[in-house]
């Protein structure tokens, strides 16, 4: 079989690289330039664990779980393995090393120096150690005898020689080599080896063949060449059964040969031709990793029939194992074992383990050769059927929870398999094990963390000054979580076995001199993610629980999680949580996703919906956007946003991988920003996560929905159009939740989409595609609509501007009668919602408007007494021109100019609370009185509001921003609840003594006016009628009463009348009705033509800007467009 190589990745700085694996195979180690030892869990490893050993790693050996490095510092360091803990200075020279290797055993460790000297050193006791002089220039490198009797080392003097041990004489020397006066002038490094197992063979790189020498003769046998190697070959390596040689040439070749036959197997290039300086086999299976002086790292598999004497189990095996580091099989991608970008909190035992076998080879892994008799047993239990959950704890070799099958076995189970589960992590942190962290990097500012031999500390930074200066904090009880806002900082640590797990908050925004506090978790309850938000702060925990309290430190809510969290994040008065809600299988990850909103108003607003992620990926961050909505992004560099206009789903936005210029580069996420739209990252060459030094340079990435065919341009408009739909919902969630926003951003880019949403008409007309024209006209507003038709009728199309105006009448009928059959249920609403009111004298409690338009949390209780119900209806409109609340969660639109409406009709159809289509059936002249400006004041209502695909009007009328409703006085709050009742952003927090502060900012006019317009406005009410039989009466018993008070006073008096007296005041008033009642109570449009025209011509008057839906086309206009539509041009 021909072997595979797979692209090279980076792996290190410019320089010198070796590499080794460890006992097992199940990791690979590489050293560099830059001081690092990395471990790789397989070439696709994006969060290789990184220790630093010193400036500069020159080689590096490990052993028995002992990892020895040469460093510039001219010492042989000593570190455990895997947790890269310092265990001593191994000996000294008074230059650097440049090659460590071990003794097969691996008690001893050969060192060869630039000062010319060779050292053997025992591991476990470091002063016994043997010096070899003799060389003449640096040394090479050494090769320890399998048989531990001899060293081969190689030096710059040109010579090759071997040494016996036990003497430390030097047994034969061979003059080789070209002479140099230093290692780096050396045309080769010459990395000898012994033969494995008899040390039969000594094997050295000279010039362009590989020589072998035999031992105890020390004659030269052979040498091994091929065409393919024109540049000197740098180093050689024996695989593990001693039948294969492999050599590395300074021009990227690398050749295997089979040594009883001396032929060549296989030669592979360089994908750019460097050097090759590190080659190491696998110690059971046919791969080569190897190594380049640009500090790349390689892998090649494959190699030749690599079997081990007497050992079939293995073979087998190998066959099965070819897979383990192959990348294009994403069921054995190692970045699903253990998510690099997961904080990995105990890295000390069990995670080596459980990397070992990625989950596809669970189902099909190695038996411990050492036993013999396992596969016998596990081959009887697994055809007999007998592999029983109970056989589990008493046979561990054939049980399937202590080590998989045999290959060699039929599979007992080869069904889908579970995905080992995500760790918790911080959005914006890099790894815990590195000394120099990033604990968060976010659009408020950076913590980063320092746990080296000098220092344990935290600095923070701000991007801002102006929010807080830079702070330096001691790390004494070893955070290792943190988040950060413009009022706090957050940190947290884990339990140790004295303390317990604590939260720590530095409330830099508070006024008083304590700005300091912290709270000891239960015991046995562990902190595993923190977020911050507007004068909140929360935090999840190993017991399933989320704690919220206060900046200030009061501890608030606490409720459970349904599963472990994996990261959380805040923004506002918003918290997102995400958490596994099950197990995934074959490398999918089961998450889910809480949405909670924790203002005065508490409510979800996902409800632990699965959380979208692409195939075999995991979570890398989660957030919010600078303007607050959710986003997060997976390992695959897909970023999600959640699409408030589609039912809160999640909309990808961009994939960072098409901007990454290597297959191992990434893009780390900091921040997104909706307006502009930007996505901030920082790129990270061969690397998940940036380290904290150098500074990282934050890049701009550019959004882009994966719509079809956008090298097309209707396909690039039509992304444009959604995109900036998409990026444009959250000025809706702003005006909806009271926040002030950026109206002439809105308006912008209303006008953006209109103008793309034209320009793909125009597209769409010259391909004569008259259908899609009429779709594309659904999501235009109403002036767009006329330009369409006004563009329909020049181009000739005269069937499709017809239509199109057919669909201007038919959407406006329709949005007729949905508008009067919601005003029925919102004139209920506001009914209950009076009573509520009345019952509770005149209380403040808190109204339920902040929820969908149209619908009301007491709108399924019965209404009892029907007649009351339709006094009162009537009533509450009384007042509603002369004291309008401002809306916090609709636009207020002044008319430019006030008019005197000619009809009964309600001025506007865009009106909150009021049918624009019911007309009165009072013979008296329905002129309302407009001496007030306020009379002609309209409001955008929530259903009618601008957005996204029916949005925007491309005149700026005066605009009244969302501000919180100013409070009113008593003499004023009765006639407030005649008013309808508009939706506000948090109406728990509007007290009595709120509302009797307001009116002394009351127009007096829209008092003086109340009655007249009272009068004029509406059919009268039995309440009307007893009020004005009775005001003389009331007037008489309070002679300093104003017009509200004697109505707030007569409603009293009337509640306190008999069911059967108020009945019969209601049939009176009834009684002066027209007697087609039904079409009153019903609200719906009207049928009189007159009243049609003057509603229009009182409309026209009005703000000619409102939106499709909050301004439905009449039969007059639709007759003039019609008409010009099918006018000669």
């Amino acid at each position: 079989m021909p072997s595979t190589q797979k692209p090279m990745r980076y792996g290190h700085t410019e320089g010198h690289t070796d590499v080794c694996f460890d006992d097992t195979g199940s990791c690979i180690v590489t050293c560099g330039s830059d001081g690092d030892v990395r471990i790789w869990e397989n070439l696709d490893d994006d969060d290789p664990k990184s220790i630093n050993v010193g400036e500069k790693a020159y080689s590096c050996a490990l052993k028995n779980g002992r990892l020895i490095t040469a460093v510039s510092n001219n010492t042989v360091q000593i570190h455990t393995f895997p947790e890269g803990a310092p265990d001593g200075i191994l000996t000294r020279f008074t230059m650097h090393v440049n090659h460590v290797t071990f003794s097969r055993d691996g008690t001893k460790v050969a060192a060869g120096s630039s000062d010319f000297m060779i050292k053997v050193v025992e591991v476990t006791d470091s002063s016994k150690q043997k010096t070899f002089r003799g060389h003449d220039a640096p040394v090479l490198s050494l090769s320890f005898d399998p048989k531990d009797v001899y060293l081969a080392s190689a030096s710059c003097d040109g010579s090759v020689r071997v040494w016996n041990i036990a003497d430390q004489t030097c047994t034969t020397s061979w003059l080789l080599l070209q002479k140099c006066n230093d290692v780096i002038n050396a045309k080769s490094i010459c990395r000898l080896a012994w033969q494995p197992g008899t040390g039969k063979l000594l094997a050295v790189p000279v010039d362009k063949v590989v020589e072998l020498f035999r031992r105890e003769t020390w004659d030269s046998q052979f040498d091994l060449s091929d065409a393919s190697i024109t540049q000197p070959l740098n180093v050689v390596v024996w695989s593990p059964c001693g039948q294969f040689l492999a050599a590395g040439s300074v021009d990227g070749n690398i050749v295997v040969w089979n040594v009883e036959t001396q032929q060549c197997i296989e030669r592979m290039k360089h994908e750019k031709k460097y050097s090759i300086c590190g080659l190491a086999w696998h110690p059971k299976y046919k791969q080569i990793a190897y190594t380049d002086t640009e500090g790349n790292l390689g892998l090649l598999e494959n190699i030749g029939d690599v079997e081990k004497p007497n050992d079939k189990a293995a073979s087998a095996v190998a066959k099965d194992y070819n897979d383990l580091f192959d990348g294009d099989d994403d069921d054995l991608n190692g970045d699903m074992i253990e998510p690099p970008s997961s904080p990995k909190t105990g890295d000390n035992e069990d995670d080596a383990d459980d990397l070992m076998q990625p989950p596809g080879h669970m189902r099909r892994a190695v038996i411990d050769d050492d036993d013999d008799n396992s596969l016998d047993i596990g081959l009887i239990k697994a055809s007999s059927g007998l592999l029983e959950k109970e056989d589990d704890g008493d046979d561990q070799t054939g049980g399937f929870s202590a080590l998989p099958p045999s290959s060699t076995q039929q599979p007992f189970y080869d069904g889908p398999m579970p995905t080992p589960r995500q760790k918790p992590f911080q959005s914006g942190s890099t790894p815990v094990h590195l000394m120099h962290r990033f604990m968060v990097w976010n659009s408020v500012g950076i913590i980063r963390c320092y746990n080296d031999e000098q220092d344990n500390a935290i600095d923070i930074e701000f991007h801002d000054t102006s929010v807080h200066h830079a702070t330096h904090l001691p790390n004494s009880l070893g955070h290792t979580m943190a988040d950060l806002s413009t009022e706090a900082i957050l940190l947290a640590c884990e339990s140790t076995e004295e303390l317990a797990s604590k939260l720590h908050c530095i409330h830099f925004g508070s006024w008083d001199a304590n700005k300091e506090w912290t709270v000891d978790m239960p015991k046995d309850e562990e902190i595993e993610a923190i977020c911050l938000g507007q004068g909140w702060a929360a935090c999840a925990t190993t017991a399933l629980l989320v704690r919220v309290f206060t900046v200030g430190g009061v501890q608030k809510e606490i409720f459970s999680l349904p599963g472990p969290v994996v990261s959380m994040a805040g923004h506002g008065e918003q918290l997102m949580i995400v958490y596994h809600r099950g197990t995934g299988f074959d490398g999918d990850q089961c998450l889910g996703v809480q949405l909670m909103e924790l203002g005065m108003k508490k409510k979800q607003i996902l409800h632990g919906d699965p959380l979208s992620l692409t195939r075999k990926s995991y979570l890398v961050w989660v957030g919010f956007s600078a303007e607050g909505t959710p986003c997060y992004v997976d390992s695959e560099g897909i970023v999600r946003m959640l699409n408030r206009g589609l039912g809160n789903t999640w909309i990808p936005v961009c994939n960072t991988r098409e901007h990454c210029k290597g297959k191992y580069d990434h893009y780390w996420v900091v921040g997104i920003h909706e307006n502009p739209q930007q996505l901030r990252c920082i790129p990270c060459k061969g690397a998940r996560f940036p380290p904290t030094l150098p500074r990282p340079a934050v890049a701009i990435l550019s959004f882009k929905l994966p719509y079809c065919q956008v090298a097309t341009e209707k396909g690039q408009m039509e992304e444009q159009y959604w995109r900036s739909v998409v990026f444009h919902n959250h000025m809706d969630y702003l005006s909806k939740n009271g926040y002030e926003f950026d109206e002439n951003a809105k308006n912008q880019a209303v006008k953006e989409q209109q103008e793309l949403l034209m320009k793909l008409f125009a597209l769409s007309c010259k391909l004569e595609r008259e259908f899609r024209c009429v779709e594309l006209a659904d999501l235009m507003t109403h002036n767009v609509v006329n330009l369409a038709i006004k563009y329909a009728s020049r181009s000739r199309r005269l069937n499709l501007a017809q239509r199109l105006s057919e669909m201007a009448v038919e959407k406006a009928s329709e949005l007729a009668a949905a508008q009067g059959e919601e005003e029925e249920e919102e004139e209920e609403e506001e009914e209950e919602d009076f009573r509520k009111h009345s019952n509770a004298g005149y209380s403040s409690s808190a109204t339920e408007w902040s929820r969908l338009p149209g619908r009301n949390v007491q709108q399924d209780q019965e209404v009892e007494d029907a007649e009351e119900t339709d006094a009162y209806e009537e009533a509450e409109e009384i007042l509603e021109v002369h004291q309008e609340k401002p809306n916090p969660s609709s636009k207020g639109v002044i008319s430019a100019e006030v008019t005197a409406p000619k009809s009964a009709l309600v001025a506007s159809s865009s009106r909150g609370r009021v049918n624009p289509f019911k007309v009165t059936s009072s013979k008296k002249d329905p002129v309302v009185p407009s001496g007030n400006v306020l009379d002609n004041m309209t409001k955008y209502s929530k259903k009618t509001s601008l957005s996204g695909s029916r949005a925007g009007n491309k005149q700026n009328p005066p605009v009244i921003k969302p501000l919180t409703p100013k409070p009113k006085t008593k003499q004023a709050l009765a006639a407030s609840f005649f008013q309808p009742r508009t939706p506000i952003a948090n109406p728990a927090e509007k007290t009595v003594e709120e509302r009797e502060e307001k009116a002394e900012n009351e127009s007096q006019e829209a008092k003086v006016t109340a009655q007249e317009n009272t009068e004029n406005r509406r059919p009268k009410t039995g309440f009307q009628m007893w009020l004005e039989e009775n005001r003389a009466n009331i007037l008489t018993d309070n002679p300093d009463l104003n017009e509200a008070e004697v109505i707030k006073e007569g409603m009293s008096r009337f509640r306190m009348l008999t069911s059967e007296e108020r009945m019969v005041w209601t049939e009176k008033a009834r009684g002066g009705r027209v007697s087609d009642s039904t079409e009153d109570k019903k609200r719906k449009r009207p049928a009189a033509e007159e009243d049609e025209v003057k509603k229009n011509q009182e409309q026209k008057s009005e703000d000619t800007n409102v939106s499709k839906k909050s301004k439905p086309l009449d039969q007059s206009t639709n007759n003039r467009l019609s008409a010009f539509a099918f006018k000669q041009s």
